[in-house]
């Protein structure tokens, strides 16, 4: 697309959609691809921004101060073109404040920045939340980024794994058709390492609502890896289409309702709430770490 935001810097180039601010490529020195094909027959997403919810809701709203309001999955940040407030060789950032349209569906005024930042082989990302009004603001955010599976020069695919940077014994959950936190079941990670195949997604992504880590290598029999942190978000998913090239490795501020969920949105489990004012971050970063 001619309008991506490619910034470069230490032999990695990335291009961000200002559509969503959305990372759509990562190329390292030898230009290959570390990031999803966006195979249409699969999921053309790249690495959408979750905001402000995280998700499916319950019947498609959510309650609030005694009134419903719609919102489709994953919240809209994903769909509302954000402003390129700078765009410097190495470094942009891209901002989305509130308007009619997300107001009619989240009555609250807001600001979300999200600044990419290439450095010593790492794409770091940080998305800032402002409530920008006078009433207190519960919100979600989550990153969802689409790696490349297999990893460039990584070997076979079916080799390729998540090694956690601690072990994570607790249960995982499941969603049900609706979208909605259905179920837990024993987890298929074996001490700090889930060993990855299409089968694992059988019914959809494997969610984390509490996790010990706050970082993981994405690593590949060929030696090609990829260094994730997210030291603000307490939540994970792990997703793909079967059958598809890439895997998602989402750091979350919260997940999709709990079946039958109709509190309140101060209620929604792992959301948070800002006071008037007040601002949050999250940050990503990708190390890339390429095979000889």
């Amino acid at each position: 697309m001619s309008d991506l935001i490619v910034i470069a810097a230490d032999g990695l180039t990335a291009a961000v959609n200002p559509l969503g601010a959305e990372l759509w490529s990562l190329k390292d020195a030898r230009a290959d691809e570390w990031m999803t094909d966006a195979d249409p027959a699969f999921w053309t997403g790249h690495a959408p921004i979750l905001f402000p919810i995280v998700g499916a809701l319950n019947d498609g709203h959510y309650r609030l101060d005694g009134r419903d309001y719609a919102m489709g999955k994953h919240g809209f940040a994903r769909t509302s073109r954000f402003d390129v407030v700078r765009r410097d060789g190495a470094k942009a950032v891209l901002r989305l404040a509130d308007n009619a349209e997300t107001r009619a569906q989240y009555p609250f005024a807001f600001t979300l920045e999200v600044a990419f930042a290439l450095r010593g082989g790492t794409l770091e990302q940080v998305a800032t939340v402002t409530n920008a009004g006078a009433t207190a603001m519960p919100l979600s955010f989550g990153f969802h980024p689409a790696f490349a599976w297999p990893l460039p020069r990584g070997g076979a695919k079916h080799g390729h794994a998540i090694v956690f940077d601690r072990d994570e014994p607790q249960d995982v959950a499941r969603i049900d058709a609706a979208g909605l936190l259905a179920r837990y079941e024993a987890t298929p990670v074996r001490g700090n390492r889930l060993a990855l195949n299409e089968a694992l997604f059988a019914n959809d992504a494997l969610i984390w609502t509490t996790l010990a880590s706050r970082g993981c290598r994405y690593v590949s029999p060929g030696g090609a890896e990829l260094r994730l942190e997210w030291p603000d978000s307490p939540m994970l998913g792990v997703w793909q289409k079967p059958g598809a090239r890439y895997v998602c490795i989402e750091p979350w501020q919260g997940h999709a309702d709990p079946a039958g969920f109709s509190l309140d949105f101060t209620a929604k489990p792992g959301s948070v709430v800002l006071a008037p004012g007040a601002s949050r971050s999250w940050r990503l970063s990708i190390a890339v770490c390429s095979a000889p």
